[in-house]
């Protein structure tokens, strides 16, 4: 058998398929889905049941509702879909601002959730989950936005927290270190832990987002 060295050719091959071999390994890893993927026509669902943070003080609105999500295996752009009530109905309405943090920890109320999801490690509001900010209507806050984030792979934020401001989102435009960690929204009114869901409550959901829009759009 030829040599090169002291590694015949047959090592070398076999060292270059197992090196292949890794990186399939490594690749399939990032793009394994979970079962439920395959029980509704390649689609994952997500959802995060929205409460009032324990630490709120006195006078801030008391923020219940849903974060639901929609990803298409594996490469689809991910759908959120918020539905979210218990702000004034009176005065002018202010902008919230809705961001995904890291930590699925409810412990010590919203505070316990860390800082923005920053898997890239780059300034706000180039996170994955930096929602924006979104305007209550008689109380609500209805919105369907596409995100960047992904409920698949390494980065997925499946057990991370969606979490809801007290003020509006400067997007990085503060002039300011603070600005550029979160956007200076104040703060944090209500949150949740997403998990994998059933299609069911989207489709409902969903149902009632295109009633409110033909409602609100007449």
């Amino acid at each position: 058998m030829r040599q090169y060295g002291s590694v015949s050719i047959l090592e070398t091959a076999l060292l270059v398929l197992l090196a292949a071999c890794q990186q399939c390994v490594s690749a399939c890893s990032e793009t394994l889905a979970p079962p439920e993927v395959w029980q509704h026509n390649d689609t994952l669902y997500a959802a995060c049941k929205m409460r009032p943070s324990t630490s709120l003080p006195e006078g801030l609105p008391k923020v219940y509702g849903q974060a639901l999500f929609k990803q298409d295996y594996h490469q689809g752009k991910l759908k959120v879909l918020l539905w979210f009530t218990g702000f004034p109905r009176d005065g002018s309405p202010e902008p919230r601002a809705v961001h995904i943090h890291q930590y699925g920890d409810l412990s010590q109320g919203c505070d316990s959730t860390g800082g923005h999801y920053n898997p890239y490690d780059v300034h706000h509001p180039n996170h994955p989950g930096d929602f924006g900010n979104f305007e209550a209507q008689q109380g609500k806050i209805s919105a369907m936005i596409e995100s960047n984030a992904t409920l698949f792979g390494s980065l997925s934020v499946i057990g991370r927290a969606v979490v809801i401001h007290e003020k509006i989102d400067d997007l990085g435009r503060g002039g300011d270190a603070g600005s550029l960690l979160h956007g200076n929204a104040g703060r944090r009114l209500g949150c949740c832990i997403i998990g994998i869901s059933s299609p069911n409550l989207w489709n409902m959901q969903q149902k009632q987002y295109a009633q409110w829009l033909r409602r609100n759009s007449s």
